[in-house]
């Protein structure tokens, strides 16, 4: 039997809605807190919602785009791949919040609390996070591009291979942040603004207590290759994967419909015997081109 409960947004504006309870998908290492109430949400995408008490709600996948979160409370939510383009989440609470993979283009959590939040592999890209708090959050492969971390908090926060892209100040603090990062990175002092990579950025990091590497991109060793077969020639294969090195270690990667790569158990399997797919090496020009076409034939559809 399907339940539902009406939740209504504080605002004179706000809308009545519904939700389905039940079981909420919450990842593994993220805690629904005591007494919250379990709540597999969908598309509440333009709501106001502000001050709203959502802990522990399961929006994995769902659309928030727009919607104003100001204030609300987002304790251990799931929001896993969770459209959030333009979303208004200042001063809101995503302690212990699952935001692996989410994508916050454009939006707004100026002040906002991601204690201890996953956002591997979030896209956050012109985001503004000035003044937020995200200790021991996980960034690890995240895409920092332009995002607003002026007087924000990254105490104890861990990166790994993150695009740190993005625009800090004297008043950032980035005291046991560890991992690696590429740059290059903006520091904001006073009216001026000055782009800073490479050891200077490792420098600026380090020097205020972080523990930090900066990856030099002509230094990466990457090996491309194209999955074969009947009807599926190296110029146009199934697929394409890679295999990238990180101080001695082997990351597989495979080229997907989200267009964007994301890990990959081919390469391991066929060295088991486990895979009857064949795979020649290609090129990078080659991997390119592939990653080109497909972007555009996807691109095309409705």
């Amino acid at each position: 039997m399907k339940i539902f409960r009406t939740l209504h947004g504080p605002g004179e504006n706000s809308e009545e809605w519904l939700v389905e309870t039940g079981e909420t998908k919450v990842p593994p290492g993220i805690q629904r807190p005591p007494g919250a109430s379990p709540a597999a949400m969908g598309d509440a995408a333009g709501l106001d919602l502000t001050a709203a008490d959502l802990s522990g709600a399961d929006f994995g996948g769902g659309m928030l785009a727009e919607t104003v979160l100001r204030d609300a409370v987002l304790v251990g939510t799931d929001l896993y791949r969770c459209h959030r383009e333009g979303a208004v989440l200042d001063g809101a609470d995503l302690t212990g919040a699952c935001l692996i993979k989410a994508v916050l283009d454009e939006a707004s959590l100026r002040g906002a609390k991601l204690d201890r939040a996953d956002l591997g592999s979030a896209e956050l890209a012109g985001t503004d996070v000035r003044g937020g708090s995200l200790r021991g959050a996980r960034l690890n492969a995240a895409a920092l591009l332009g995002t607003l971390f002026q007087g924000a908090d990254l105490t104890g926060a861990s990166v790994k291979e993150t695009s740190f892209s993005a625009v800090v100040d004297e008043h950032t603090v980035v005291q046991g942040l560890s991992g690696s990062v590429y740059g290059p990175m903006t520091v904001e002092s006073g009216e001026q603004r000055r782009e800073i990579s490479g050891r200077e950025l490792e420098l600026w990091l380090n020097s205020r207590g972080a523990d930090v590497r900066v990856i030099d991109p002509a230094s990466r060793e990457i090996t491309y290759y194209a999955k074969i077969g009947d009807g599926y020639p190296r110029s146009s294969p199934r697929g394409i994967v890679r295999r990238r090195f990180l101080d001695g270690v082997a990351y597989d990667e495979a080229f997907t419909r989200n267009l964007r790569w994301e890990p990959t158990e081919y390469l391991r399997l066929y060295e088991l015997g486990h895979n009857d797919v064949d795979h020649v090496e290609i090129t990078e020009e080659e991997a390119d081109a592939f990653v080109a076409a497909v972007t555009a034939k996807l691109r095309e559809r409705p």
